[in-house]
């Protein structure tokens, strides 16, 4: 005979004897205490159960024969023994309910004996020293019964095996199916259907389960773990491998697949995650760091070009690595979700000014080399990219996101004006020595401002769309306006004839500075014209100054006498008469062309003039009536 047929068998033989079964008769006179524990101790039940009954209504006679203040010793005796033999019974009863579904299948109809016991001591509840909770320690014993099989489940330790606890779950699994399996096949016909077996068992492991996972919280350190744990909970355990599971249906209905557990144990291990998380994202972000050193800095790479623009893998590790753990906690909950997108946008926010910080301290020696802005532009065009990506996390946790781009923003504009400030710091020397005496016939300082403007351009190209308008308008503006400043300084004033002159190399080399911003695609087209308007006030006759200055005064309405005297004084009309004249037409353009200049293309308001302490220096009195408040 298989074992598959001697289970039937026995099955059969159980439902049987519990569909017939019918208390014995009681006998008459007990047997001796120690002969009833003897039976119970043997699992004789049914025989132990009856004489304790015959014991019990002896009692109940002798009790009823006595006067109320006469009770001997001998009866206060036979209660107790009576109460032993109870408890034993009871914790006999309780140990085969414990371990019934580890039991042969022989001892199945022990639970027979078992569950009739239980019932006729609810139906006599309400006699003289009837022991109370048969129910509840039925409940008990099955609990305890489905803790002990629990714990019989394999677990490696995290150092033997670094899948432990996913091995381990995918085993309790396992065991949870087998065990209500066995519930359904062989013990369900031991018991009568008011008892509910298969539900009770169902709670029971529910409970069991729940206490074990927070045994395993306690050992958990890892990330993965903690994901392991909130899967199983979450959607493993009620899924088609574990209480899901067909052949568990119909007895297991789809209100009691899921795990009851505590709100606050599943928000413990969230947030326990999270933790981990942040922590191990820290990790992420600082390796990031020194794979950059060791890749890039140390070797002295260029950086790489893809799609037009200097680039590093750096926006694409971290926000791989971010979706990535977004998208799995997504397979958890929205909850879960919120959670992680959060805690990876607090860690993020901190990580732009710690890169910052290592990238300064190893660049600053190479400040005037090409490598040193190549690597600033493309960490402008990777944190920027970095940017756009975050944006999709802008439902999920916009005040993060915002705390976040405000840190990447002010990443990209410190990189941007490091860019900026040292272009500047260049050239300052050579647009210096702009507008002197030995200007004249030495080049050789405005082809270096050239050169260098040029290589500002060649970089530039390669910087994403979005900063790298603003930067060369900024360069652009400083240029032109470090230029035209030159005027402004009264180094030099033009004489015989030399106004013409210089008139025309400041019209070629405004040309030559014009072409070049043209290509880099500044927007600050209304720059154009005052180098050429500036060249016909100085390179003119004196009598055609005043037809020149229209136009000027035209585009940029915020010019002031200080700077139109400033460029009279290059020109060669340092006083006079005519100077004031001048100055005077300057009061009446301004005058009628009153606010209609843009503010926002402020040009000369920006450049500082040169005060000419002897500008009135012999001038008739009666001249200075000409000369209108500066404006």
């Amino acid at each position: 005979m298989t074992l598959s047929e001697e289970q039937t068998e026995v099955v059969d033989t159980v439902l049987e004897l519990s569909d017939t079964y019918t208390l014995p008769e009681i006998p008459p006179m007990p047997l001796s205490v120690m002969e009833i524990n003897k039976l119970i101790e043997t699992e004789h039940l049914e025989e132990a159960y009856v004489n304790l009954l015959s014991l019990r209504l002896e009692l109940q006679r002798e009790h009823q024969a006595l006067d109320q203040e006469d009770y001997p010793i001998e009866l206060v005796n036979k209660e107790k023994d009576l109460s032993l033999l109870y408890g034993t019974l009871k914790n006999k009863m309780s140990a085969i309910i414990r371990n019934s579904s580890a039991l042969p299948s022989h001892n199945k109809e022990l639970l027979v004996y078992v569950a009739y016991i239980i019932l006729e001591e609810e139906k006599r509840r309400t006699e003289p020293g009837a022991m109370q909770g048969w129910r509840e320690a039925w409940k008990d014993a099955v609990l305890y019964g489905v803790r002990d099989s629990l714990k019989k489940v394999p677990l490696d330790s995290r150092e033997k095996n670094a899948s432990w606890l996913a091995v381990h779950l995918g085993l309790l699994g396992k065991a949870v199916v087998e065990d209500l399996q066995r519930v359904k096949t062989e013990l369900l016909s031991s018991y009568p259907a008011d008892f509910n077996v298969f539900e009770t068992y169902v709670s029971c492991h529910h409970e069991a389960v729940g206490e074990h996972l927070k045994r395993l919280l306690e050992k958990v350190t890892e990330l993965k773990d903690y994901y392991a744990l909130l899967d199983f909970i979450i959607h493993r355990y009620p899924s088609e491998k574990i209480m899901g599971s067909s052949s568990l249906r119909p007895e297991l209905k789809e209100d009691q697949r899921a795990l009851p557990v505590d709100k606050d144990f599943l928000n413990q291990i969230k947030d326990k995650y999270c933790a981990r998380l942040q922590a191990d994202m820290k990790t992420s972000l600082n390796r990031i760091t020194d794979l950059e050193n060791e890749e890039m800095w140390k070797e002295k790479r260029k950086p790489v070009i893809d799609e037009g623009i200097y680039c590093s893998h750096i926006d694409m590790d971290i926000w791989t690595n971010i979706k990535g753990h977004v998208q799995g906690s997504r397979r958890i909950d929205v909850n879960l979700e919120q959670k992680v997108v959060r805690s990876c946008l607090e860690e993020l926010k901190t990580f732009p000014k710690r890169f910052e910080s290592a990238f300064v301290e190893w660049s600053s020696p190479l400040s005037n080399s090409s490598l040193w802005a190549e690597y600033h532009i493309s960490y402008i065009n990777s944190f920027s990219a970095l940017k756009e990506h975050m944006e999709s996390y802008k439902d999920t946790c916009p005040i993060q996101l915002e705390l976040v781009q405000k840190e990447i923003d002010r990443l990209t504009t410190s990189l941007s004006q490091a860019v900026m400030e040292n272009f500047k710091t260049d050239v300052k020397p050579f647009l210096r020595r702009q507008m002197t005496g030995k200007w004249f016939s030495f080049d050789e300082d405005f082809l270096q401002l050239i050169h260098r403007t040029k290589t500002l351009s060649e970089q530039s190209k390669y910087m994403t769309p979005k900063h790298k308008q603003a930067f060369v308008n900024e360069a652009h503006f400083f240029v032109v306006k470090e230029y035209v400043s030159q005027l402004m300084k009264n180094n030099y004033s033009c004489k015989n004839r030399k106004n013409e002159t210089a008139a025309s190399k400041i019209t070629n080399q405004w040309e030559e500075l014009k072409e070049i911003f043209q290509d880099m695609n500044s927007s600050l087209d209304w720059l154009h014209p005052v180098g050429n308007q500036l060249s016909n006030i100085i390179g003119c006759k004196k009598s055609d100054v005043k037809s020149n200055l229209q136009p000027l005064v035209e585009n940029y309405p915020d010019i002031r006498k200080g700077h139109l005297s400033a460029v009279l004084y290059f020109r060669g009309i340092i006083r006079g008469r005519e100077k004031h004249t001048i100055l005077q037409q300057l009061a009446e353009l301004k005058q009628r062309t009153g606010n209609t200049g843009n503010r926002e293309q402020a040009f000369f308001s920006e450049i500082q003039a040169a005060v000419n302490t002897d500008c009135l220096a012999g001038t008739p009195f009666s001249c200075l009536s000409f000369i209108g408040p500066d404006s």
